[in-house]
């Protein structure tokens, strides 16, 4: 699996699997072999995903070596505290079964709609996150669904930026703006929904693509994404699909195709406003 190097110069892979949703630890399994055995590394949970145990059961079934593993965790919205912060992460630690995470992320930012006081909450996670690294419990941080203005804010009392910020990104949603911002601050952008929410797949002008290609519309989104220097997380269940979206470096998008997927209409998206949102508490 090709690689991105991050602002500190660990290497992520560009291409990992998602597991929302995936629950039971057999078909876990299942799908952890096809992944490891098409070169997947990356693993990408969350302690909501209330995964962790079944994800731990299957890379102990497999017995992959842990330095062929490259995973990541997120912090929920109840453990945003300094103290809280550090301790989520070693609950999900112990879950998992493992010394350390690749990446530990905060999974949202504080609502605006619910906490006025949103930007101390953002940076008392984040101090949280900061010591977690220090103490040699995560190899790196970052963040899930932050915008340009999130960032900003945590600038100024983060001693060190985020080096990844996971967020909705695919045809038809890609922030430009926050996009050019992370590139400029060195933050590499996570795409968790590179297909959206699936509909998208079904778009007439992404399937002409496909078809001029010989490829699926998946791997066109999935190239369209690494030709951005978008990391993407594709979530299946599907042990072919599972192979298919690896199949992507073999081939690279023209300049009239690139600029077609850029305007592409919103479509199949999640719809998420992090400033938005308050049913997450």
């Amino acid at each position: 699996m090709e690689t991105y190097n991050l602002r500190s110069g660990i290497p992520i892979p560009k291409l990992g699997i998602g597991t929302w949703q995936m629950k039971d630890a057999e078909r876990i399994t299942e799908i952890f072999r096809q992944a490891f055995e098409a070169g997947y590394q990356l693993i990408d949970t969350a302690s909501a995903y209330g995964n962790e145990i079944a994800i731990s059961k299957a890379l102990r079934a497999l017995a992959i070596p842990r330095d062929k593993l490259f995973l990541q965790d997120k912090l929920w919205n109840s453990g945003r505290g300094y103290q809280e912060a550090q301790e989520a992460c070693k609950k999900s630690l112990k879950k998992l079964k493992l010394d350390f995470l690749d990446a530990y992320l905060i999974h949202w930012p504080a609502s605006p709609k619910l906490h006025t006081n949103w930007e101390e909450i953002n940076a008392e996670a984040w101090r949280g996150l900061e010591k977690l690294k220090a103490d040699g419990y995560v190899r790196t941080i970052g963040v899930c669904n932050f915008k340009v203005h999130h960032l900003e804010k945590l600038k100024k009392s983060a001693k060190e930026m985020p080096e990844l910020n996971q967020i909705e990104f695919h045809p038809g949603f890609w922030p430009k703006e926050l996009l050019d911002y992370c590139k400029k601050e060195n933050i590499r952008i996570e795409a968790s929904s590179p297909l959206g929410n699936g509909d998208i797949l079904q778009d007439t002008v992404l399937n002409e693509i496909a078809k001029r290609y010989n490829k699926t519309p998946a791997q066109i989104c999935l190239r369209w994404e690494l030709e951005k220097e978008v990391l993407a997380i594709p979530k299946t269940e599907n042990l072919d699909r599972i192979t298919q979206n690896r199949n992507i470096f073999d081939f690279s998008l023209t300049k009239e195709d690139t600029i077609v997927l850029n305007e592409l209409p919103y479509c199949g998206g999640l719809g998420i406003d992090a400033d938005e949102v308050t049913e997450f508490g």
